[in-house]
């Protein structure tokens, strides 16, 4: 049963999906007060603990403390209350690249009892609109250099009524950095139930209309109380780093709750690039990083030239599998541990992971305490170890989809199915298999072909066309067109250039279609129905 609630706006658990729909949530061991406010404790309460003039946040060539960040929290607060009218339940959006202003503002707007909705700076004004309506957003806070797109959203929007632009550079010359200087550093935090929701994460589908997973207040503890307590083992002396955009929920527990939780720091990075990364790690002496495995081997190539990695403690690996040659090659040049693990949007964060004390190259790990996983077959019975089925997994963490059909699909018998086929070994460890819908990992990012051919389809050279993901040994994935064009139309280097530059200005550039394939028909079922998987198998050959 919910409990109590600090909302007046019920907008966000009027759309929860009924309880009967919900997977069975394994709590035990997770208890946290009636009332919660996931913010206060990432910051006033830190300072309460001893915490305040610990560093808490780096980037854009400053530090702060988590004095100076819990201070700066409650004067963006009291603007968003007193200045933009903010009541607790409203959803907020957030827009800006992985920097201590983004970080600020959510944590703000949490303060303030909002319900927050991060979003990568890549996004265009059509990707906006679709997380706009489905949420009913009215306030947006941005990164100033970063306004453009969403504010051509807001001018089509029958919801989204004010964007607000904050200096995510540090200089704090902006609308809203200029409205909370002179606010007082003292907030009494909205006092959110435990079960208020508080994040919603927008998660790639196969279908163009996004979905809304639905996270708690509790829910932003818990995944620092298990995951990074139990298998990073988190003390105040780790510095994190990593590439993956705090709009998702991989960077976002990486990045601020898992450092913020524990009195750690955190290093953000405009711009994540391998070589970034390795000057952030040599600069700052990190010890704990975040990024894909391409990434990884990226990173590999520049310990060749010199670089100095040796302050790393911890490597994390997600977003797509860990190939065992990177994993060898990380750890025999390293001497460190590389984890390999598995989450989902749905459940917020990783819920199978290696261990420090049990790594084996290729495997996903076993489950996170707290969480149970099984391999099941259609029927939601349990497969024979070594056999491939789908993965199945419940914890204290779990899906709720905002006002979605798809729930059912997710949840069976109290479990979530990630969309993954797994299969469990004798020993009990978890390995992939492959993902089982349509989604392109690339890089650790979730592609959704249906998206990139809409983009494709709405360019006037374009008859039909068919996306479908294709191995690559940098990337793991890359995008693949294969386009029937309009009669007349040069097949070639130019005509390609343009279609990759008109998806890039479409949607969020890194879903372009690396490889191009002009053909002149697509294989169909009888019913008319493009066969990907035909091109797939191709592709495979």
């Amino acid at each position: 049963m919910l409990g109590p609630s600090g909302h007046t706006d019920t907008f966000s658990r009027d759309n929860l999906p009924p309880e009967e729909q919900w997977p069975e949530f394994l709590l035990a061991g997770f208890d946290y007060p009636e009332y919660l406010n996931a913010a206060v404790e990432l910051t006033d309460r830190m300072v309460e603990r001893g915490f305040g003039d610990r560093t808490a946040l780096i980037g854009n060539g400053r530090r702060r403390t988590y004095k100076e960040l819990a201070d700066w929290t409650n004067r963006l607060a009291h603007a968003l209350v007193e200045d933009y009218g903010v009541k607790p339940g409203n959803r907020v959006l957030i827009r800006g690249p992985n920097n201590p202003a983004v970080v600020a503002c959510w944590l703000a707007a949490t303060k303030a009892g909002a319900v927050v909705v991060n979003t990568m700076p890549m996004l265009r004004a059509g990707e906006l609109a679709k997380i706009v309506d489905k949420a009913e957003i009215a306030l947006a806070l941005c990164d100033t250099r970063a306004k453009d797109e969403l504010v051509a959203c807001a001018k089509e929007s029958s919801f989204l009524k004010q964007v607000v632009g904050f200096d995510g550079t540090a200089n704090h010359d902006a609308e809203l950095d200029r409205v909370a200087l002179n606010k007082s550093v003292i907030f009494q935090a909205v006092k959110t139930g435990r079960d208020d929701v508080a994040l919603l994460g927008f998660t790639s589908g196969t279908t163009g209309v996004p979905k809304a997973t639905m996270h708690f207040h509790r829910d932003l503890l818990v995944i620092a109380d298990a995951y990074a307590k139990e298998i990073l083992r988190v003390t105040p002396d780790d510095v994190f780093v990593g590439s993956p955009p705090l709009a998702f929920t991989f960077g976002l527990g990486g990045l601020a709750i898992f450092p913020l939780r524990f009195g750690a720091a955190a290093t953000l990075l405009e711009s994540a690039t391998p070589p970034n990364m390795v000057e952030i790690i040599e600069t700052y002496k990190a010890t704990i990083s975040f990024t894909a495995p391409t990434a990884y081997r990226a990173m590999l190539a520049a310990m060749d030239e010199g670089a100095d990695l040796s302050s790393l403690r911890i490597a994390v690996s997600a977003g797509e599998t860990l190939p065992a040659p990177v994993f060898e090659e990380w750890t025999k040049k390293t001497g460190k541990p590389i984890l390999d693990g598995i989450g989902a949007t749905e459940m917020l964060h990783i819920f199978i992971s290696n261990r420090l004390d049990d790594l084996h190259p290729a495997t996903t790990g076993r489950p996170v305490t707290g969480y149970e996983a099984k391999i099941v077959d259609d029927d939601m019975n349990e497969v024979p170890r070594g056999t491939v089925g789908k993965l199945a997994v419940r914890g204290p963490t779990g899906c709720r989809y905002l006002a979605d059909d798809r729930q059912l699909g997710y949840v069976r018998d109290g479990w979530n199915l990630t969309g993954d086929a797994f299969y469990q070994d004798d020993d009990g460890r978890f390995h992939f298999a492959a993902r089982a819908d349509d989604i392109i990992v690339s890089a650790g990012y979730n592609i959704a072909g249906p998206e990139v051919e809409a983009a494709l389809l709405a360019h006037a050279d374009v008859v039909e066309c068919a996306v479908i993901g294709t191995p690559d040994e940098a990337r793991g994935q890359i995008v693949e067109a294969h386009i029937v064009l309009v009669e007349g139309v040069a097949a070639d280097g130019a005509t390609k250039k343009r279609l990759q530059e008109h998806v890039k200005a479409t949607i969020a550039p890194y879903k372009y279609p690396r490889s191009v394939i002009f053909t002149k028909t697509l294989p169909k079922t009888q019913t008319g129905k493009i066969q990907r998987f035909r091109l797939r198998e191709d592709a495979a050959k």
